[in-house]
């Protein structure tokens, strides 16, 4: 029994060391040597824990061991907003962090269960299969239930160089989650069959040069002339911009920065200024758009009486069109229902915003249509879709000022990067202190700003037209491919199992 036990807590205490693995995978730690083989090295361990269990409670606990282990080290960031900006003292916010992440974990130990429910006597091949299926369908659901939260699924960490990449243009970055979970499970085949399948280094191979050879379809073209556009980063400190008596230091820093940065387009990032737009003095609205159009990140009155964090399209007639904010931060911009007393032990200033409708048309700049997201709304790649195939820019405003100095930026953009990938489009990024960018659509970072730096970055920012055949389907083909995965499972296995199972069961 003392064996069992200590065996059992070897065996978790590897799988949160996987998690933790996998984090390497993604920004800033995604040296082009780590992109492909950290989830991939990461999810062939916990394959090989979970195919040596017996029970499904044991593989749940070894996957919340991995989730654990692979949120805590990657977002860490949350204890960041919540103890140095939100105001919450550091051991509640450090409790709430590990609930967050602990909550976050349940979904990999879900997976498990699953696992061993359906696949502990199945042939090898199968098992791969519904690995990858089950791997993929809980990331989804991570992604979608309760306003969903996919941060760190497994296909992010395949941006350019990864030759995965590519896959994201068909199969978004669940797809890709796929490819990288199936490529997990073979490699723990290899593991326990010496090296010596010719049919797994195959499919490892056409999984690699099909995603490269993806890359290089041009799914869509060119539209328009390219607008020369400043994209504004204020590093305006967030202990700072809240404070009514510093106003003039958010005011002042756009400003001067508009002034010596004449462009098609200035852009400034979300809550650029802390004020209400119909609060804004109209001598500033007139020096925002003096060399023309400005797209800027403040909150806006709704209809309802209440307000939303927009995007205004402001011409040099004063003439406006916006964007409302549609998918909120939990927490962060609403209490969800029952969870209103969460705001006394967190400061989280203008935390009730209204989210706008889902559907919002393009803002219109010439020949340009614009698709404004604000903040943490494009980690939701599908979301962004019915802006398409209308909109020929996407553009992105943050203030991850609330982080600090800390993974939320890099990760952040290696988000976007995924979603340039998928809809076939130039992504715009400004932010309050980084990553300040703009990505091209097959992925690649054309041009960035020093994080935490006052600076603009002049682009030239071309528009682009046609879908990807990910902006056509979104997540439904990746999920049919990872249901269709978990179906050789559920055949029922002979009457004395998978002779080969003991192999698996001495593998490690």
């Amino acid at each position: 029994m003392k064996h069992a036990a200590r065996s059992t807590w070897r065996s978790a205490l590897l799988a949160a060391a996987l998690g933790i693995l996998c984090t390497l995978g993604f920004a800033p730690f995604d040296a082009w040597f780590a992109v492909w083989p950290a989830p991939t090295f990461s999810l062939a361990g916990l394959f090989l824990l979970w195919r040596r269990c017996t029970r499904p409670r044991t593989a749940a606990a070894l996957g919340l061991a991995w989730g654990a282990g692979c949120f805590l080290s990657g977002t860490s960031w949350v204890y960041v907003s919540l103890s140095q900006f939100g105001g919450m003292a550091a051991p509640l916010a450090a409790i709430a962090t590990l609930l967050f992440c602990l909550t976050l974990a349940v979904f990999p130990a879900l997976a498990g269960a699953l696992f061993v429910r359906w696949g502990e006597r199945i042939p090898p091949a199968r098992a791969a299969l519904l690995f990858a299926g089950l791997w993929t369908l809980t990331e989804w659901l991570r992604g979608t239930l309760f306003t969903g939260f996919p941060w760190l699924a497994v296909g992010y960490a395949q941006s350019p160089p990864s030759p995965l990449a590519g896959w994201g243009t068909v199969l978004g970055v669940y797809g890709v989650g796929l490819i990288v979970a199936l490529g997990g499970s073979l490699l723990g085949l290899l593991v326990v069959t010496g090296w010596k399948r010719p049919a797994i280094w195959l499919t490892l191979f056409l999984l690699l040069a099909g995603g490269a050879l993806l890359r290089l379809m041009p799914w869509t073209q060119p539209s328009g002339a390219p607008l020369k556009v400043a994209l504004l980063q204020g590093n305006v400190p967030q202990n700072l911009k809240w404070d009514p008596n510093r106003l003039a230091l958010s005011v002042d820093t756009y400003l001067q920065l508009v002034r010596s940065h004449p462009a098609d387009l200035v852009v400034l990032p979300e809550t650029a200024l802390p004020l209400f737009f119909d609060a804004v003095p109209r001598d500033v609205l007139r020096t925002l758009t003096r060399h023309g159009p400005a797209l800027l990140g403040i909150a806006i009155a709704t209809r309802n009486g209440g307000y939303a964090n927009g995007a205004v399209l402001l011409e040099p007639t004063l003439q406006v069109s916006a964007y409302a904010k549609r998918h909120l931060v939990p927490f962060g911009e609403y209490a969800p229902p029952g969870f209103g007393w969460f705001f006394r032990f967190a400061k989280i200033p203008m935390s009730d915003f209204s989210a706008g409708p889902a559907r919002q048309a393009p803002l219109v700049l010439g020949e340009q249509r614009i698709a404004a997201n604000i903040c943490y709304e494009d980690i939701f790649g599908e979301e962004l879709l019915p802006a398409l195939p209308d909109a020929t820019l996407l553009v992105n405003l943050s203030n991850t000022a609330w982080f600090g100095d800390s993974l939320a930026q890099p990760q952040h953009l290696q988000i976007a990067r995924m979603r340039a990938i998928e809809t076939g489009r130039t992504i715009l990024r400004a932010t309050n202190t980084g990553m300040t960018a703009m990505i091209a659509p097959d992925g690649s970072v054309a041009a960035a700003l020093p994080p935490f730096s006052t600076a603009a970055l002049m682009v030239s920012a071309q528009g682009y037209r046609g879908l990807t055949p990910y902006a056509r389907w979104g997540n439904a083909l990746a999920l049919l491919l990872a249901i269709l995965a978990c179906v050789p499972a559920l055949r029922r296995p002979s009457r004395n199992g998978y002779a080969g199972q003991g192999a698996f069961s001495s593998a490690l």
